[in-house]
């Protein structure tokens, strides 16, 4: 049986991916101690954050799109803030069961202070890094999101 082989690139990528695995689930531990104080998990806040990035109110399944998650796991995190009263539902004239998700105002003052408890914390991590490396994590990050939406695309298609 032939065994494939990966390119210098490809090991090199293998492990900036291990990493990143690793990465994701410190953010994630880290942004849960950061505002469990104010009734949040990292998920919830996430998804409060792509709802004030939407500007206007959208249904889960665009939110989940947006995220590029589960629409499934974004509806069960909205019941929860719903439940909550940070978030609310208004008719949707396009499409009668795909609801619309808004903030309230309670919704917004949490995710305004989750944003207050973020802006020491995210300073504090990038202190030493500089702007241009960081750019260019950036410029790398959105190559390989690329390929990978235009993969997924490919895969769905066929």
């Amino acid at each position: 049986m032939k065994k494939t082989r990966r390119t210098p690139a490809g090991d090199a990528l293998t492990g900036v991916m291990l990493d990143f695995f690793r990465l994701n689930s410190l953010i994630q531990t880290s942004g849960d101690r950061l505002v469990a104080r104010l009734g949040l998990t990292s998920a919830r806040w996430q998804i409060l954050g792509a709802i004030v990035a939407a500007e206007r109110p959208q249904p889960v399944a665009w939110l989940a799109r947006d995220l590029g998650a589960n629409r499934q796991n974004v509806q069960r995190i909205i019941n929860d803030l719903h439940r909550d009263g940070l978030v609310a539902f208004e008719t949707n004239p396009h499409h009668r069961r795909a609801q619309l998700v808004l903030l309230t105002e309670k919704g917004k003052r949490a995710f305004d202070d989750a944003m207050e408890l973020q802006a020491p914390w995210i300073n504090n991590l990038s202190d030493g890094l500089s702007v241009k490396d960081i750019a260019t994590v950036d410029r790398v990050v959105k190559a390989l999101r690329a390929k990978l939406e235009e993969q997924d695309e490919l895969e769905v298609r066929a």
